[in-house]
């Protein structure tokens, strides 16, 4: 009988060693994944907040172009811009619209 109870309880004790360490590495599989995500948004977010931070405004542009660019840079009209289409073979400018068509 203690025979029995002993080779039992050592079964039992590999038995629930084997399902802690596969839950543990269920566990830390997610985690990775986890952190893997995590560090992608981290690249986009900082990619985003540099294009925003940057180009947020018209003032922030206009200071940017008095720090580095002199006077190559002037200011449009946004109704004084033309596109260049070619559709079809057909070559044609137009004015420029905002939005859908």
């Amino acid at each position: 009988m203690k025979n029995f109870s002993l080779a039992s309880m050592i079964f039992f004790l590999v038995l629930s060693t084997a399902i802690i360490k596969n839950t543990a590495k269920q566990i830390e599989d997610e985690i990775f994944t986890v952190k893997e995500n995590i560090r992608v948004l981290k690249s986009e977010f900082e990619n985003v907040s540099l294009e925003y931070d940057y180009l947020s405004s018209a003032e922030k542009l206009l200071e940017y172009q008095s720090l580095y660019f002199e006077d190559e840079l002037i200011q449009k009209k946004i109704r004084n811009i033309k596109t260049y289409n070619l559709s079809r073979n057909i070559k044609k400018i137009q004015d420029f619209k905002i939005g859908k068509e």
